[in-house]
């Protein structure tokens, strides 16, 4: 069966433009904070109650202009744990390029008690500069737009390709990113799985100092922590040579691990070789390609994927009576975002700056029609690429709770079903 998952950022909304400059900072308005929190509450009880595999957020910050206020995941997750029964409660995802990961494997841990299992993780690399540079600084993190990716993909844009000053600078960044987040995420998956760990890298050492170990740690240096501590966690003079990372997560080895891609190969071949389910933020075209990689990938690293297996796929969805209401739900709760955030932020084109939802239908990220159009064009391309997951985005709460409800509603009653076959035949 096809697993759902439900993305929220959530945008702050407005009636228009000119609400969003009068109440600027909107992203700081307590009053709009809070009516969305409240709705978002009733959506995520909802997606509970409608059998969706999982219900997520993101990890971004400093939104002022209150496009993506999403700061902390995992305290919205323990809340969502705390009202719901079955679904699971997740991000996509930790952008750990300027994570502690051992904060984060702790964080997560503790998530997965929570739900007593019904947590998955989420890992992204950071491609917005004004939050990735200031809070990854002591990493030496930059924001990232993944070269590779935008000469693959015509609805990216490459950030400032032409200019080869320009260009040199977005291919070191993203190489200095990438160790970053593969080096973290490494830390995180050993916290997860060893009683104790050390780690000797180019930007964390466990412990610190690692040439001489913590050796001021008094229960150490008395002889506690080599009584009751891990094993190997002091040497024999008491200094602290391993870390434990507590608690152990309550899933065996480690909860499911998701990773965001835009489609640039070497993220789609690291989480192949990782074992991790890509999040494909692409078209459904772009999907397929995709999917072929990593499947070779993670086959040359002794893991066996059928075609779309341990895979998801992101769709943009509106669901109308008609084409021509779908059309307008597009127009309404969508290209505001798309034109001020997306297109300016320079992650997609306008292919047509006059008509700003010809150019969203362009990129090919969104599924919109009547509930058969929708239906019949994700069957369609399930046959090509039968993914395990898809990832359903709706701008809440700039569409509202009722619109985003109903979506999901007919989502998993007429689109579902159709999916869930394709899937069983294909593994």
């Amino acid at each position: 069966m096809v697993k759902v998952i439900l993305q929220i950022y959530p945008v702050i909304p407005a009636a228009d433009e000119e609400e969003r400059i009068r109440l600027r900072p909107i992203g700081r308005n307590v009053e709009r904070y809070q009516q969305t929190l409240e709705g978002w509450t009733d959506i995520v009880r909802a997606a509970d109650e409608l059998g969706l595999w999982g219900v997520a957020t993101i990890e971004h910050h400093f939104w002022s202009e209150g496009y993506e206020v999403g700061p902390s995941p995992g305290i919205l997750n323990g809340y969502w744990a705390a009202i719901t029964r079955n679904v699971r409660v997740g991000q996509l995802g930790y952008v750990m390029s300027t994570q502690d990961p051992i904060r984060v494997a702790e964080e997560t841990a503790i998530l997965d008690h929570l739900t007593k299992g019904r947590c998955f993780v989420g890992f992204a690399r950071g491609y917005q500069s004004r939050w990735t540079n200031v809070i990854g600084q002591h990493l030496g993190t930059r924001a990232t737009r993944s070269p590779s990716a935008a000469q693959s993909d015509p609805s990216l844009i490459g950030g400032g390709v032409g200019s080869a000053a320009i260009d040199e600078r977005i291919i070191k960044d993203d190489e200095i990113n990438r160790r970053i987040f593969e080096e973290a995420v490494e830390i995180v998956l050993r916290a997860w799985t060893q009683d104790s760990i050390e780690y000797d890298g180019e930007f964390w050492k466990i412990p610190y100092p690692y040439e001489t170990g913590v050796d001021d740690w008094p229960l150490g240096l008395v002889g506690v922590t080599g009584r009751l501590g891990a094993p190997g966690e002091v040497d024999e003079r008491g200094h602290v040579r391993r870390v434990s990372v507590v608690p152990a997560p309550y899933t065996k080895p480690h909860p499911p691990v998701f990773l965001a891609s835009s489609g640039s190969p070497e993220t789609i071949e690291y989480a192949g070789r990782k074992g991790f389910v890509p999040v494909y933020f692409t078209s459904l075209a772009r999907a397929e390609q995709a999917g072929h990689l990593y499947v070779q990938a993670a086959q040359e690293a002794g893991r066996n994927y059928a075609l779309g297996q341990n895979q998801a796929i992101v769709r943009w969805l509106e669901i109308g009576e008609t084409t021509e209401e779908a059309i307008q739900c597009l127009d309404r709760y969508d290209s505001e975002i798309f034109k001020n955030f997306y297109a300016a932020m320079g992650r997609r084109r306008l292919s047509d700056p006059s008509d700003i939802v010809r150019s969203m239908i362009d990129t090919g990220l969104y599924s919109f029609g009547t509930v058969d159009e929708v239906k019949d064009q994700l069957v369609q391309h399930w046959r090509k690429m039968p993914a395990e997951y898809i990832v359903l985005i709706f701008h809440y709460a700039q569409m509202p709770k009722e619109r985003v409800i109903y979506n999901l509603e007919k989502f998993m009653t007429h689109v579902k079903p159709a999916l869930d076959e394709l899937v069983a035949e294909a593994y």
